[in-house]
């Protein structure tokens, strides 16, 4: 019988976040698991070159993380109580390093959101969601927002 020790919960702290963290929160009492909740900051190295200096990119990138790390505190104590929970945020692209601390967390499940982009918008940026449920070693719950 499949098992779930550690739940990763991928949120972007978008306002439907909070739904997907009380599906990661259903999940992670039902089963006991501890809670990996991961936000991906944009790394923004692509903009290397685009006459902008890679200290400017470094240093903006560090402000983002930092940022992001003072509202994933908040966003787990605020959404997450009694549960084992650890907050991570990392920088890269969201679906490979979602894919990436999943295989290396030995997480044993994914929820995550989706958004529900349809045309341009799904051709340009592409469904992170997709490319996750796609890859992923362990099994992936999707919350699409209401």
């Amino acid at each position: 019988m499949a098992e779930i020790k550690k739940v990763l919960c991928a949120v972007d702290f978008s306002d439907y976040s909070p739904m997907v963290a009380d599906y990661a929160s259903m999940m992670a009492k039902s089963s006991g698991a501890k809670i990996l909740v991961l936000y991906v900051a944009p790394s923004l190295s692509q903009y290397v070159g685009f006459h902008v200096p890679p200290s400017s990119i470094e240093s903006f990138v560090g402000e983002i993380v930092t940022g992001a790390e003072d509202t994933m505190n908040a966003f787990v104590k605020e959404n997450f109580s009694d549960l084992n929970v650890e907050g991570k945020v990392v920088t890269g692209y969201p679906a490979e390093e979602i894919l990436a601390i999943c295989e290396a967390e030995k997480c044993d499940m994914i929820v995550m959101g989706t958004h529900g982009r349809k045309g341009i918008d799904r051709i340009l940026f592409g469904s992170v969601a997709e490319k996750v449920v796609k890859s992923s070693k362990a099994p992936v719950l999707t919350v699409r927002p209401s």
